[in-house]
């Protein structure tokens, strides 16, 4: 059950940014750039929501080196997003570059080729009774869609061994 503390009209500016922010933070981790916009949404002065954040994070409330390392694995894991889709992400939430590029050091070339042959086969395995051509313009759709390299595409469908007529 999520427990969201009251705001308190009558405080002072910074108590009811602080509350705003505790609320925000109850839902889901949030990046800084995230909870600075969520602030100033909810008519925060920039200065107060400034220092709300700094506060946070001296509080170790708010980490975006660990809020991009979650968001990373859990897309990667359960999506099964490319980097290049995640980075994508991770630069909308606010996220500064050098915390995307620690998260994303972690996910390997290797483990993203896994991800994406492993989609592949699951999208293969439902074509059967198609043709060729058909089922390798849908996996590459799918990869695409999911932001992989043409070149980690072509490896999944050369190791799902699909041929159109024309390479046969």
């Amino acid at each position: 059950m999520l427990k969201y503390i009251s705001v308190d009209q009558e405080a002072d500016p910074y108590s009811i940014a602080n509350t705003i922010a505790l609320n925000a933070l109850v839902a889901r981790a949030k990046s800084k750039g995230e909870l600075l916009a969520h602030l100033k949404k909810r008519g925060v002065e920039d200065d107060v929501a400034q220092a709300t954040i700094f506060r946070l994070q001296e509080k170790g409330l708010i980490n975006d080196s660990e809020f991009a390392k979650a968001w990373t694995q859990s897309r990667h894991t359960s999506k099964k997003l490319s980097k290049r889709i995640i980075a994508g992400e991770l630069r909308t939430r606010g996220v500064d570059q050098q915390s995307i590029d620690e998260a994303l050091d972690e996910i390997d070339d290797e483990s993203e080729y896994r991800t994406a042959f492993s989609l592949a086969m699951r999208k293969y395995s439902t074509m059967s009774r198609l043709e060729p051509e058909v089922q390798i313009r849908r996996v590459q759709s799918l990869l695409q869609r999911k932001g992989f390299a043409f070149s980690t595409i072509s490896r999944v469908i050369r190791e799902l061994g699909i041929q159109s007529d024309e390479q046969r």
